[in-house]
């Protein structure tokens, strides 16, 4: 058996994979991938991912230039979920132009969004 047949792929052949920034221990994004991916991102050392609504693999900053170097990868307990240590390119994880994908904090009853926009994604993506 080896390690890519240890993980607990889903129905879709699928796991759900955390990013989590080396330096300060923030989390950035929440991705997923299939064995490709995390084969390509051990060999590589570079995040790539399983787009499931383009339904091919994504190679992290492939347009948008912000890479992430892989410093480490982990495995829950149930083995169903990935964490990357990463070194994010760029400073801006999230395809809206932000540092992390998590910026709306619930505030009473409404989600409130508590990060800047660092580039407009406009100009990231060439939109």
């Amino acid at each position: 058996m080896t390690w890519l047949d240890q993980v607990a792929w889903n129905n879709d052949g699928l796991v759900p994979v955390i990013a989590q920034e080396h330096s300060s221990g923030k989390i950035l994004m929440f991705a997923w991938m299939n064995r490709e991916a995390l084969q390509l991102t051990r060999e590589t050392g570079h995040a790539v991912y399983y787009s499931r609504s383009r339904n091919k693999l994504w190679h992290k900053g492939e347009e948008s230039g912000h890479t992430q170097i892989v410093h480490d990868i982990r495995l829950d307990c149930d083995n169903d979920v990935v964490l990357l240590t990463v070194e994010q390119q760029g400073g801006i994880a999230c395809h809206t132009g932000r540092h992390n994908c998590f910026f709306q904090q619930l505030q009473n009853d409404d989600w409130v969004t508590v990060e800047p926009v660092i580039k407009d994604p406009k100009a990231i993506y060439h939109e």
